[in-house]
């Protein structure tokens, strides 16, 4: 039996807590100020679509296929990304707080987070070559065994990463941004 099929559809203040988003794929669609969180969004395909003031606030989406998608201003707390089909992903944060979210072992190579706030977010052994975080605030971020090769930290701020436990071959930082980078050494720079 065929899942239902949503092509250029437009969901708006739709509270998707009580009653579940139905379960099918999305294509081009846009939800703008729904309401997911603490809910269930688990098995659905999204591809190319957009997600502008949503809140996701510990949203369940186990095996979620995320193909394309942007969240714009979208409220993300303790979201468990690591849990969403791996397959075909790709996808881009701008202005979202992500607090408390975790990408753990995942592989989002050129992910970009925009004027994000990532506190306490964990990238743990994940993959984000190439990634850019332009103006994010990465405030007790976990960065641990994380790929990180070119990846563009340079107007990014409070972050600590370790350079002897990450990879950060051809990484671009900030002169200010290189604090970051001494954390654990505790070194006093005037």
């Amino acid at each position: 039996m065929a899942q239902p099929f949503w092509f250029d559809q437009e969901f708006t203040k739709q509270d998707y807590t009580q009653n579940k988003l139905p379960k099918g794929d999305y294509e081009n669609c846009r939800f703008v100020d729904c309401l997911f969180s603490k809910g269930f969004l688990d098995n659905q395909n999204f591809v190319e679509c957009t997600f502008e003031g949503c809140d996701f606030t510990n949203t369940n989406i186990a095996h979620t296929i995320f193909n394309e998608v942007t969240f714009v201003d979208c409220k993300m707390v303790g979201v468990q990304f690591e849990t969403c089909n791996p397959m075909v992903l790709a996808f881009q944060f701008t202005g979202c707080n992500l607090s408390v979210a975790s990408f753990y072992g995942m592989e989002i190579p050129k992910t970009t987070f925009l004027n994000c706030k990532l506190h306490q977010v964990d990238f743990s052994e994940a993959n984000l070559k190439m990634s850019q975080f332009p103006n994010s605030d990465l405030e007790n971020a976990i960065f641990n065994h994380t790929q990180l090769e070119q990846a563009d930290f340079s107007s990014a701020f409070n972050f600590s990463i370790d350079p002897s436990i990450n990879t950060l071959k051809k990484s671009k930082f900030s002169k200010e941004g290189l604090i970051g980078l001494l954390k654990k050494y505790d070194i006093v720079v005037t």
